[in-house]
């Protein structure tokens, strides 16, 4: 299984089947995104919660790529009267895709698109862990620290967990390091940084600061696999 980190809390999962799965797709308005909504390839698209630089482009892409939509209810059921495939979750809950398994956590957020002047509330904000290809992946979308990350990382070991480090929107690099202490992710990879000056951070020196090893710097579009953690 390989996975790359595209700006903000956009990450794209490629398993062994085959199967390209696309995390938070805001690509359009993304500085530091480097991909293309007019060629990228994605045959599910999960989305941690309804805020526009998560949702981002999803509609242009599933439209084009028919790829199935996975949320919280609310978010699928909004898609769902689009016109667009989708498979409605919430916290706590699990299923089992042709890919693998995926189970939904909480995440301390909000969750509100903005579309067409209007502010929809869809929902709660979530954390995502798949199981696939017999690797754990978890990413914790915009939350805020919070214990319960530890029964997270007692489901199951994860080998990358991606969490947010921009604070003031989410938890910070302090507190994702306690989080990196809760989750015991053989890697952790820092994400929804520097993408706006506001959540600018140093995520070299966040990384540094995680046990040895531990931290897995990505660059924007690298590919790493998954195998050799």
């Amino acid at each position: 299984m390989k996975i790359s980190w595209h700006g903000q809390s956009c990450v794209q999962i490629q398993t062994n089947s085959g199967v390209t799965i696309l995390i938070d797709p805001f690509i359009t308005g993304n500085p530091k995104s480097d991909l293309d909504p007019n060629t990228v390839k994605a045959d599910v698209i999960f989305l941690t919660h309804a805020h526009n630089d998560h949702i981002g482009d999803t509609e242009p892409i599933a439209k084009r790529t028919g790829a199935l939509i996975v949320a919280n209810v609310e978010i699928a059921t909004f898609f769902k009267r689009r016109g667009f495939k989708t498979h409605g979750m919430q916290m706590g809950g699990k299923h089992q895709f042709d890919f693998g398994e995926v189970k939904m956590t909480q995440a301390i957020h909000g969750s509100t698109y903005e579309i067409e002047g209007e502010a929809l509330t869809l929902g709660l904000a979530a954390g995502i862990v798949f199981s696939v290809d017999g690797q754990t992946i978890y990413h914790a979308g915009d939350t805020a620290l919070f214990t319960d990350m530890k029964l997270i990382g007692a489901y199951k070991m994860i080998d990358v967990a991606f969490l947010p480090i921009g604070d003031n929107f989410t938890m910070g690099p302090e507190d994702a390091t306690s989080a990196a202490s809760y989750v015991q992710a053989k890697k952790v990879v820092p994400i929804h940084y520097d993408t706006f000056p506001l959540i600018k951070q140093n995520a070299e020196e966040f990384c540094i600061s995680l046990p040895e090893n531990q931290g897995l710097l990505l660059k924007v579009g690298e590919v790493f696999d998954v195998s050799y953690v």
